[in-house]
């Protein structure tokens, strides 16, 4: 995901200090983890439709069905739809 301009890979305490900049930079109250972008970034390629196959390779997991915690939708997401749909409920 990050590629220095010297073209070498950055450590993970190297990832962890530029994502702490820019989440101090956005004023953020929490810091973003590595893992939290990474599960963020998936959970969104999903949602987006992206298919398994796809998302896979970048993921680094072994098999697609490691894939399955990305496409359970926050609650939140799931009442939005839910809303959305449910005054068309023919009753």
């Amino acid at each position: 995901m990050f590629e220095s301009s010297w073209k070498k890979k950055y450590t993970d305490r190297g990832i962890r200090k530029i994502l702490a900049k820019y989440s101090e930079e956005a004023q953020m109250t929490q810091n973003v983890s590595p893992h939290k972008l990474r599960h963020f970034l998936l959970t969104w390629l999903k949602k987006q439709g992206i298919d398994d196959a796809l998302i896979q390779p970048y993921s680094g997991h072994e098999s697609r069905q490691s894939l399955e915690v990305y496409s359970k939708l926050a609650i939140t997401d799931t009442q939005n739809e839910y809303n959305a749909v449910i005054n068309k409920f023919p009753i």
